[in-house]
C-alpha cells in the first residue's frame, strides 16, 4: 500500500481525504483465482507432512466456483483437475483455458460417479456450501478408486442445522463446530472411508466462521472407527489449534 507515492508503514496510518492511495502485489505474490486458494494452501501445508501427496494425479475440484482450489492442485503439479461447479462459467478464463482443465459446470456434485467425470480420480478436494458433506460423500465414494485422498472442507453453519446457526450466520460455540466436523467424520468411516488427519482452516469464511478440513482415504478401512486413531481426539486438537 503506497500513500500518496509513500510505502505505508502500519495498517493504521490515518490517511487525509482525497490523499492517492495505491494497492500493488509484492513482485514475488502468486494471484490466485480467488481467496479459497490460502484455504486448500493451509490444508496441504498440514497435510503433506503426514503424507499426503498430490503431484501428478487426477483430481476432482468439487464446488469449483472461480477456481481457487484447482489453481493450487495446478500449482502442485496434479496432472489433472476435473472442476465441477453447479453454476456456469464461473471459472475464471486461465483455468478454463489450461489443457490439464475439464470443466463440468450445470452439474449437482450428488449426481456424479466414475463416469460422469471422465473415470477415477486420485485425489478430490470440495469446497461446498448450502449443503451437508454428509450428502455428497456417497458421490465421492462413486468416484474414487481404493486408495482415493479426499481433502474436504467442512462448514459447520451447512452441518449444525439452521436452528443453532448463530446471528449472521456464525457457529460461534466450538463445541458445535466439533460436532459437526466429528458428524461428517463417522459418516465417512460408515461409508468405508478412513480418516487420516484434521485440520483448521488458516482463513475463515467470507461471514467469519472457522471452516475445518478433513482428509480422508477411500478403501481404507471397513466402516468400523481405526483402533489406531482418536477421531474424538483429532476434531478437538483442530478445534483447539484453529481460529476461535
Amino acid at each position: 500500500m503506497k500513500i500518496a507515492g509513500t510505502v505505508a508503514s502500519k495498517p493504521a496510518t490515518a490517511v487525509e481525504p482525497g490523499t492517492p492511495l495505491l494497492v500493488a502485489e509484492e513482485d514475488n505474490e502468486i494471484s490466485w483465482a480467488s481467496r479459497g486458494a490460502h484455504k486448500l494452501l493451509g490444508a496441504l501445508d498440514a497435510f503433506e507432512p503426514l503424507g499426503l501427496t498430490v503431484e501428478n494425479a487426477r483430481c476432482l475440484d468439487a464446488g469449483a466456483s472461480t477456481g481457487g482450489f484447482t489453481d493450487v492442485l495446478l500449482s502442485r503439479g496434479v496432472r489433472e483437475v476435473v472442476a465441477v461447479d453447479v453454476g456456469y462459467g464461473q471459472l475464471v478464463w486461465r483455468l478454463q483455458s489450461d489443457e490439464r482443465v475439464h470443466v463440468i459446470d450445470r452439474t449437482n456434485v450428488r449426481s456424479i460417479d466414475a463416469d460422469t467425470i471422465g473415470g477415477p480420480v486420485d485425489v478430490i478436494v470440495a469446497d461446498l456450501s448450502f449443503i451437508s458433506l454428509k450428502l455428497v460423500l456417497p458421490a465421492f465414494v462413486a468416484c474414487s478408486t481404493s486408495g482415493t485422498d479426499m481433502v474436504l472442507m467442512v462448514k459447520p453453519q451447512f452441518e449444525v442445522g439452521k436452528d443453532r446457526v448463530g446471528s449472521g450466520g456464525v457457529v460461534r460455540d466450538p463445541a458445535l463446530r466439533a460436532e459437526a466436523v466429528e458428524d461428517v467424520a463417522n459418516a465417512a468411516l460408515a461409508s468405508n472411508l478412513r480418516v487420516e488427519a484434521v485440520a483448521a482452516s488458516p482463513l475463515p469464511g467470507p461471514s467469519g466462521n472457522v471452516e475445518y478440513f478433513l482428509w480422508l482415504k477411500a478403501g481404507a478401512g471397513d466402516g468400523s472407527p481405526r483402533t489406531d486413531v482418536d477421531v474424538t481426539e483429532l476434531v478437538r486438537h483442530a478445534i483447539e489449534e484453529g481460529p476461535q
